[in-house]
């Protein structure tokens, strides 16, 4: 943990008397495409963040620019630009990032919004068992994975009983694979989001998971690499959206201690830009405003194996094992554009509803410091504390109130 100890003491010079120049990626003096696109966002960041660093109570004042963000978010509702139409087969994936990021905001839909909403995903609904991206479009893991969680929002009987769950699970079972994995559809390719997505949407539903994930963990655990990192299959290389699924899926199939967490951690600490405070998603990649979850979403779940182990160091009683204000800086600071709703990858690039949800999930599970499925023991809120969102669950990425709910109503029915 020594390794762990030193990076972590350097991302926290944010925090200290280095001036940010100093905080820069060291090139070693070699210029390539690579070293010139991460030099254009230091300066890029430099610029926003130098009348923090220099004028510290400006601090105290930073605002999460939530209404402009809820109507930015509410329009996605009302119809899309013709831009959108590259995502005809994310269609769940659309409702999940904006309702999730309406309810982490605090907001509520209206009638007419639900409705839209309940309709979308029916129509993606196949009786055989699944989602697709779209209407008639074959079932996938992923859109199935988005609809669960988008009926868990929305939160009434008559969403979750758009499941069929008998299908569900002869659906799931055909996408296992001899060795434990899951194939995203079938004949599709398998990688961890796979296991992920099953093992998030069979928790979420009350499935009986009887002989399903035999194996899946140990699959699972195969796919960490000699960075210490997650990739999608075993051999290929470690990315922040991987992490979190990988780890994720170990969490919920209450077999972590299979993965090397003390490699992970020193993995997913490295992600952390020194200057930017934002997260990438690879070694030598850019920061990026999505990683804020995908990578920042990996400590929680990493806390509470870590405090399980009793051969390692416990971790600090509070505050995850990464810089937390450092984050919510850079996505207050740098995802969010003046005047306009919505947030970014980085300054300079434009507002999505992808990067809108995963940055405000990001600055959810920094804000709130607890183990996995229980509520907030204390908080860490950067500039004013309206900024604060409500928590979302470390495993599943809805909020805590909507997944004990959904998960009571299957309970209830029983398997």
């Amino acid at each position: 943990c020594v390794c762990v100890c030193v990076w972590l003491s350097n991302v926290m010079a944010l925090r200290s008397g280095l001036e940010l120049p100093e905080l820069a990626v060291d090139t070693d003096g070699i210029h390539t495409a690579t070293t010139h696109a991460q030099e254009d966002v230091e300066q890029l960041v430099e610029d926003i963040l130098a009348p923090l660093k220099y004028q510290p109570e400006l601090q105290s004042r930073v605002e999460l620019n939530r209404f402009l963000h809820i109507n930015y978010l509410r329009r996605g509702l009302g119809g899309l630009s013709r831009g959108y139409q590259g995502l005809d087969a994310s269609r769940p994936w659309l409702v999940y990032w904006i309702i999730h990021s309406l309810d982490l905001l605090g907001y509520e839909l209206k009638p007419k919004e639900y409705q839209s909403c309940l309709t979308t995903l029916t129509k993606c609904h196949n009786k055989s068992g699944g989602f697709g991206g779209g209407p008639g479009q074959v079932s996938h893991l992923a859109p199935t994975y988005a609809a669960a969680n988008s009926i868990a929002i929305l939160g009434t009987p008559e969403a979750y009983d758009i499941i069929d769950r008998e299908s569900l699970g002869r659906w799931l079972r055909s996408l296992r694979t001899s060795e434990g994995a899951f194939v995203m559809h079938l004949d599709g390719e398998v990688d961890v989001r796979g296991a992920y997505c099953a093992a998030s949407v069979a928790q979420l539903t009350g499935l009986n998971t009887s002989g399903l994930f035999d194996g899946t963990a140990r699959w699972v655990a195969r796919c960490q690499t000699f960075e210490g990192g997650i990739a999608a299959v075993p051999g290929a290389e470690a990315h922040g959206g991987y992490a979190f699924c990988g780890l994720a899926a170990m969490v919920l199939l209450g077999e972590p201690e299979l993965m090397d967490a003390k490699e992970l951690l020193r993995w997913a600490v490295s992600r952390q830009m020194r200057m930017e405070g934002g997260f990438q998603g690879r070694t030598n990649k850019l920061v990026d405003g999505c990683y804020s979850f995908w990578v920042g979403g990996v400590f929680p779940l990493l806390h509470r194996l870590l405090a399980e182990q009793a051969s390692t160091p416990r971790p600090q009683e509070t505050g995850w094992l990464f810089n937390q204000e450092a984050l919510q800086d850079y996505i207050l600071l740098c995802c969010q554009e003046e005047g306009s709703g919505g947030l970014r990858d980085k300054p300079g690039k434009h507002m999505d509803y992808y990067h809108t949800c995963y940055c405000l999930s990001g600055l959810s599970s920094s804000q709130h410091e607890a183990h996995s499925g229980a509520s907030s023991t204390a908080q860490s809120i950067v500039g004013l504390e309206t900024n604060l969102l409500k928590q979302t669950h470390s495993c599943h990425n809805v909020t805590l109130e909507k997944v004990s709910k959904m998960k009571a109503y299957y309970h209830a029915l029983g398997n």
